[in-house]
């Protein structure tokens, strides 16, 4: 196999004659490298026979470069110019955080609040992972995940209590019009329902029966047809509490169900912390945090 870089000089031998020559003087570049002066003529001298010809003349006090000495110092400073930049940007570029959170706390509580995240931490680069699914810290590479969860905790994990789960039966007050708010369970239970994948409403009427309606397989797509007037749905508070403060949605029942588990923030402890994930952590235990 072929080597692309077999004409490549060693690096500690183009660092030596790169200071060497902007300093024009081997003790002046060797205590900028903390090496020896010594070391650092052994190195010019390998570089010298490297490439096949002198690249300094050697003078009563200093050196000067040679013709070939002084082209070929402007292409290696050049060089160290662009890795030095190439390693700058790359300390520069956005530390990842990768969230794993369910589709339903992504669109009501995450995503409303991104922007004061990436005020709060600007260098950060949030992944969010928006699944019904249960992340593998590991396997899918997530530093944070927001779960349905309850003690004991495994001692590998940290955990902090975001908020119970306190259900309301919302719905868009279009719908609710010609009603006088609240109304009592029984016509409740004659509006069109909107059922999520959870099946909460037997369990709000205190029921064991099944009741007719329009069953969706998330939450959010269950509060955007409550939303779009389609009917009544029932979700955790923390989720419907902005819709309702703006008067997108209206709670039509006083009845409220709190059912487990609950909401909790996630992580694996580590060894060596992350000051990008612990910033990300500390902000949602801030900001998210209802219990």
């Amino acid at each position: 196999m072929s080597n692309s870089h077999r004409t490549l000089p060693p690096l500690n031998a183009l660092r030596a004659f790169e200071a060497a020559g902007r300093h024009l003087n081997f003790r002046a570049a060797a205590d900028e490298l903390f090496v020896t002066q010594g070391a650092v003529a052994q190195q010019v001298r390998m570089l010298e026979e490297h490439i096949g010809f002198p690249l300094f003349q050697r003078l009563p006090r200093g050196v000067a470069l040679t013709s070939q000495g002084s082209v070929y110092f402007a292409e290696v400073t050049r060089a160290f110019k662009i890795l030095d930049k190439a390693t700058a940007q790359l300390l520069r570029e956005p530390k990842t955080v990768t969230i794993s959170v369910t589709p339903t706390f992504a669109t009501k509580l995450l995503l409303p609040r991104l922007s004061a995240l990436t005020a709060a931490a600007p260098d950060v680069e949030l992944r969010t992972v928006a699944t019904e699914s249960v992340a593998d810290f590991d396997r899918d590479q997530v530093d944070i995940a927001v779960r349905l969860t309850r003690p004991p905790f495994p001692a590998a994990f940290d955990t902090q209590l975001l908020f119970k789960q306190t259900l309301v039966a919302v719905a868009s007050p279009h719908l609710m019009v010609n009603r006088e708010l609240p109304i009592s369970l029984e016509a409740l239970q004659e509006m069109p329902l909107l059922h999520d994948s959870h099946h909460h409403w037997p369990r709000f009427f205190g029921t064991t029966g099944k009741l007719p309606g329009t069953v969706f397989n998330q939450t959010a797509l269950a509060l955007d047809a409550a939303l779009a007037g389609q009917g009544v749905a029932i979700a955790c508070q923390a989720f419907v509490q902005a819709d309702l403060n703006a008067g997108r949605l209206v709670q039509v029942s006083e009845s409220t169900l709190t059912v487990d588990p609950d909401y909790y923030l996630v992580r694996k402890k580590s060894s060596s912390s992350s000051s990008t994930v612990d910033a990300v952590w500390n902000w949602c235990v801030t900001h998210l945090a209802l219990a």
